[in-house]
């Protein structure tokens, strides 16, 4: 059965796959093989997908022209339950970075490898990792660890923001390097998901666009 997303025409193979019905789950397409290079196929698949701006800075460079300024957004896009996608972007109004930054998550989605890790939780749960994960940026190291049911999030707010929207209910966290800096942290603590699901994602699956986005 045929889907549809306001009048969105799918682009590539991947997306005609999801509106063929070929491929109905987010899951189905990260295992594909098929980069994801559309938007409007994560919203397809993702419906209740939500997103969260983690930091908006002012960015001037100089030109030939003059003083040139732009505005820096970090988003992380989550549906709570194991779905997660991160970027930044620039754009000379904040609302564009805003907007770009949360379609380039979208195309940067993972699924968080989640699980009861802890050696104090019974097996088959969901609310925490399977095993330890640790992720770099810049300066910036995140650890992330398995905790049991119900401990919480022992997270700095950045770091608590992106487990939430990866529906990671209970871990232990730590942190090294310049941490005010929110862009590294973001990503630092995103690169740790990432890396704990990387035996389950083909690394082929998809391309990488994380990295600042410009006009």
């Amino acid at each position: 059965m045929s889907r549809n997303n306001d009048g969105w025409e799918p682009r590539t193979r991947l997306g005609r796959k999801v509106q063929e019905g070929e491929v109905s789950s987010m899951e189905q397409a990260l295992q594909s093989g098929l980069p994801l290079k559309e938007p409007e196929l994560v919203d397809q698949l993702l419906p209740g997908l939500e997103d969260e701006v983690l930091d908006i800075n002012m960015v001037q460079r100089m030109t030939d022209s003059g003083r040139r300024v732009k505005f820096r957004c970090v988003v992380v896009v989550g549906n709570r339950d194991g779905y997660l996608g991160y970027a930044q972007a620039r754009d000379e109004q904040v609302g564009g970075a805003i907007q770009k930054a949360i379609e380039v998550a979208k195309l940067n989605v993972i699924k968080v490898d989640r699980g009861s890790g802890s050696w104090e939780d019974q097996p088959g749960g969901t609310n925490s990792l399977t095993r330890r994960a640790e992720g770099k940026a810049g300066s910036v190291t995140v650890e992330i660890k398995p905790a049991p049911q119900g401990l919480g999030l022992a997270a700095a707010p950045t770091v608590r923001h992106i487990l939430e929207l990866a529906g990671v209910q209970d871990a232990w966290t730590s942190s090294n390097g310049n941490t005010r800096t929110t862009v590294n942290l973001a990503k630092a603590t995103f690169n740790a998901l990432e890396n704990a699901a990387q035996s389950r994602t083909p690394q082929h699956a998809r391309e990488v666009h994380y990295d600042e986005v410009s006009e």
